[in-house]
């Protein structure tokens, strides 16, 4: 691995190790975005399973993209998400932005999840 990515490795553990002091027992809003794409998933650390999950490459999305590498693609995918989350009964999460800041399409997801009704 290279410098960089040894730093985000470790931001991201840092992040995760607070998440899991603070989220008592709440599900955990996973988002990893990569150049083209942008993904989110709802996750039950106690039991290990993926409640609920959107990205760009969801057949419902792709058609209506434009691409999935920008602000409108991750405030469908969170909207999304927040509506399957919803569906699986879920209704407050913790956010983990992983090692990315909060900005930019990662912002804009979160505040479409908020709007489609998860409270964090």
């Amino acid at each position: 691995m290279s410098a960089k990515q040894d730093l985000a490795a470790r931001r991201a553990e840092r992040l995760r190790f607070q998440l899991r002091q603070k989220a008592y027992g709440r599900p955990r809003l996973s988002v990893f975005r990569s150049s083209q794409n942008i993904y989110a998933q709802v996750i039950d650390d106690a039991k290990g399973h993926t409640l609920a999950s959107a990205s760009t490459l969801d057949a419902s999305l792709k058609g209506t993209l434009k691409t999935g590498a920008d602000k409108a693609a991750a405030a469908a995918v969170g909207k999304l998400v927040a509506e399957r989350a919803l569906a699986a009964g879920v209704k407050q999460v913790v956010f983990d932005r992983g090692a990315y800041l909060y900005h930019g399409r990662v912002k804009t997801l979160a505040d479409a999840a908020r709007e489609g009704g998860l409270d964090f």
